[in-house]
């Protein structure tokens, strides 16, 4: 466990200086597609960084990668630090009570890998604009609301 959290942080401190975060959009995107598509296949992972990179350009939501990803309700604890609220976030793995490192050092490698390559651009946007997707474990209220544009493995992804 010790070695999975120094290459962690080594792997974040590696990467260059971003003015939209401390840790880097690359980061960011690699924690969301390891954390809500570790176990999707290659078309799930890029379609859930897809989301992300949608969100970003959409006014709806924070203008970074990182905004994006960590957009939570916040509350001040006890010591007086900043924590999102829990199951009030964008994205569950944020907020569930859970740790937020990577526990699977290959699919985190694989997710960093991803993550790359889809800011590199080197994959279209298979959602088609999507901004939201959910679990077909689970009918949120809001997805009545909006038209689905298309199911990959079983995430459903919407407009």
């Amino acid at each position: 466990m010790i070695k999975i959290v120094a290459a962690i942080a080594a792997m974040a401190f590696a990467l260059p200086a971003n003015a939209s975060d401390e840790m880097g959009d690359r980061f960011c995107l690699a924690q969301n597609i390891y954390f809500e598509s570790a176990n999707q296949s290659f078309a799930g992972r890029v379609a859930v960084a897809n989301v992300v990179l949608n969100r970003v350009e959409d006014a709806q939501f924070p203008d970074t990668i990182c905004g994006v990803v960590y957009q939570a309700e916040m509350e001040e604890n006890w010591k007086g630090n900043l924590l999102p609220v829990l199951h009030r976030c964008q994205f569950s793995w944020y907020c569930d009570g859970k740790g937020d490192l990577p526990t699977d050092s290959k699919t985190w490698m694989e997710a960093f890998r991803l993550a790359g390559m889809v800011l590199a651009f080197k994959y279209e946007d298979i959602t088609e604009g999507s901004l939201w997707y959910h679990s077909d474990s689970v009918e949120p209220y809001w997805s009545k609301q909006l038209s689905l544009v298309t199911t990959i493995d079983n995430h459903l992804f919407y407009k």
